[in-house]
């Protein structure tokens, strides 16, 4: 995006009627509406892409519990049999560790057991396979039957999961996101200029019948409302970036806080943090306030009594109030403990996890919500909204029309765009102008602000000006193509 602009023959015009200043009836765009069109346009080059995906993604996300088990009916739903109970869970592990066996998986081991979402699910066991990698067995609790494995991250959901974080390409892709969401703060913040000072425009082209009027209309509107969801949303998401993330919980951590919480009763041993000792299984995560949380540890001394088990890991949780569906993490060492997350899908403020002595079966820790600290628990409630679940099913229906909202804006702007492109004129099509910025301090202060605040926003901001003086306005070519004045 450079900075400079002017109004082209042909294009599509979200505010000002398009056309020569000296048409009548028409007006010429202003210094600051030119401006703000062109870092509107030139935004939706990275801005456009990023969105789309991560509305597809996220509505793949939202319907995961409807998606696969259609997609894999024979693993992800059993039939209950009448007067048959369900096995206990410790003979499920057995089970799946004799398909281990049989599969000649030396060395494999099992990570986590998800208990069933009702009575037509199947247990969900977690393994991590030899080259630590992990992978999902189901089981008929009913009859005892392993009925099937997957590779959680190739799953439809999985791979919309790893697509949303980071492109599945590590911290480039994350960076990319990150960078497309700052970016969609300038576009939502611009498009609000647009939307309020065209309001009349749009209204008048619509009764001339003008070309594309209704499209404009109709983006305007559904921008206007999505805008604000669309901020929500990525705010509520950068706690998981890898730069602003990062850097805020470096900030968070030198004032004494956290955007995670200490668990207080895994100090003894920090280790092994509790996102750590989960394979990454889209089925049972760690709550995010408990992500970086430690485990507490069994106290192995000379005891040689009974070994308590998945059953009795089971039974604490239940009379510990723990919600349903759970999950339990098995203890890897010798003075390891089971740690039961009860994830309270749609209620944050229920998340709790009971560590149990592998050896004596008794609470080793707890730790929950109520133990976060302020930061952490409203990381964990803006978590809950953007995933969809914290207002339960009306949450999740203004998610989806959220999503289906995004995408009607990236089809939409490029649609207008193209229509009314200058088609042959060797020119992009991009709006002339330049933001008056000597003469609105106040737009200067605000950049600087947001570029503190959203650092690749900033650097990206300078890297864009500086290509703008050194590259673009100095090329004949360029500086046609891109409509530079």
């Amino acid at each position: 995006m450079t900075t400079t602009l002017g109004a082209p023959e042909r294009l599509s015009d979200p505010v000002e009627p398009p056309g020569p200043p000296d048409t009548p009836g028409r007006r010429r765009p202003t210094r600051l509406f030119a401006g703000v069109w062109r870092w509107h346009f030139y935004a939706s080059f990275l801005v456009v892409p990023v969105l789309a995906l991560l509305a597809v993604t996220g509505l793949i996300y939202l319907f995961r519990f409807q998606l696969e088990p259609a997609l894999h009916p024979d693993l992800l739903h059993v039939d209950p049999r009448p007067g048959v109970t369900a096995a206990a869970f410790d003979d499920q592990r057995e089970v799946v560790e004799e398909a281990l066996d049989a599969d000649g998986l030396t060395g494999a081991y099992i990570a986590s057991m998800t208990e069933p979402r009702d009575t037509e699910s199947p247990t969900r066991i977690t393994v991590t396979l030899p080259d630590e990698s992990s992978r999902d067995y189901f089981v008929d609790p009913y009859r005892l039957d392993v009925l099937g494995s997957l590779d959680p991250d190739a799953t439809l959901s999985g791979t919309a999961v790893r697509l949303h974080a980071n492109l599945m390409t590590g911290w480039v892709g994350d960076a990319v996101i990150e960078l497309g969401a700052c970016w969609a703060v300038v576009m939502s913040l611009t498009g609000y200029y647009l939307f309020v000072r065209g309001w009349r425009a749009r209204r008048r082209a619509a009764r001339q019948a003008r070309t594309d009027a209704r499209v404009r209309q109709t983006h305007a509107v559904v921008g206007a409302v999505a805008g604000v969801a669309l901020l929500g949303l990525i705010v509520s998401g950068l706690p998981w970036t890898g730069v602003w993330g990062a850097k805020v919980q470096e900030l968070a951590t030198t004032q004494g806080t956290s955007l995670w919480s200490d668990d207080h009763g895994g100090a003894s041993q920090p280790t092994t943090t509790m996102d750590e000792s989960l394979p990454h299984s889209h089925a049972g995560d760690v709550p995010w306030g408990l992500g970086q949380t430690t485990r507490p540890t069994s106290d192995v001394g000379d005891y040689t009594g009974t070994v308590a088990n998945l059953d009795t890991a089971a039974l604490v949780a239940d009379e510990a109030g723990l919600a349903h569906p759970y999950t339990t993490l098995l203890p890897t060492t010798p003075d390891g403990t089971f740690a039961v997350i009860g994830y309270a899908f749609d209620d944050p403020g229920q998340e709790r996890t009971v560590h149990v002595d592998r050896y004596t079966g008794a609470v080793a820790g707890t730790y929950g919500y109520a133990d976060y600290s302020g930061v952490a628990k409203v990381v964990s409630q803006g978590i809950a909204l953007h995933e969809g679940r914290r207002l339960g099913p009306v949450n999740m229906a203004l998610s989806a029309a959220m999503c289906v909202g995004i995408l009607f804006l990236c089809v939409s702007g490029p649609v207008m765009w193209w229509r009314r492109r200058p088609k042959g004129a060797g020119r992009i099509g991009a709006p002339r102008g330049r933001m008056p910025l000597a003469a609105t301090p106040a737009l200067v202060a605000g950049l600087v602000v947001l570029g503190v605040l959203l650092p690749l926003f900033g650097a990206s901001l300078v890297l864009v000006v500086l290509l703008d003086q050194l590259v673009f306005r100095r090329s004949p070519l360029l500086t046609r193509w891109l409509d530079v004045r």
